[in-house]
């Protein structure tokens, strides 16, 4: 997934908007943890040493994330019972059960899903710039702080309860 995600082959979306923004596109990423190395399609936590409010905020949303993914793949276990385990497979045979079960589990969600649900504002993004993408890690810094810049952002943050 790695080599497909740096030479472009997994078919991600363009940069968007982030939500409310009218700021700079930003890119869709992959969420990772420190075992992973930062670009501007992978994001991974900042150090633990001397964090100040902005780069902790930027960590904790990051790990909510991953949390959420790691539920997803639950419940995404629990429907498809095939992935507890190795699946004894042939490596092409494999990528077919995936893709199926994803397709299926789509489906399944699109019919199962409230009204509510799916009523999302599609608008197109705004003609802003671009935050420039590439594989060095210096377009993977300035994705991160563009996220942690957002996340502290009146728009970008969680509602305060009162």
């Amino acid at each position: 997934m790695g080599r497909w995600l740096q030479s472009n082959q997994l078919d991600i979306p363009q940069p968007a908007n982030l939500p409310g923004s009218t700021g700079p596109l930003a890119p869709y990423v992959v969420v990772g943890d420190e075992d992973f190395a930062l670009s501007s399609q992978l994001m991974r936590p900042f150090p633990r040493r001397g964090l100040d409010a902005k780069r902790r905020t930027f960590n904790y949303r990051l790990s909510r994330a991953r949390r959420f993914v790691e539920c997803a793949f639950g419940i995404f276990t629990h429907k498809w019972w095939v992935f507890l385990s190795p699946i004894q497979l042939a490596p092409q045979n494999v990528n077919v059960v995936i893709k199926a079960c994803v397709v299926l589990h789509n489906y399944v969600r699109t019919y199962e899903a409230t009204p509510d649900e799916d009523a999302k504002d599609e608008s197109p993004p705004s003609e802003n710039d671009t935050i420039q993408l590439g594989r060095s890690g210096v377009a993977g810094l300035r994705v991160r702080e563009l996220f942690a810049d957002y996340f502290l952002s009146p728009i970008g943050s969680f509602p305060s309860h009162q």
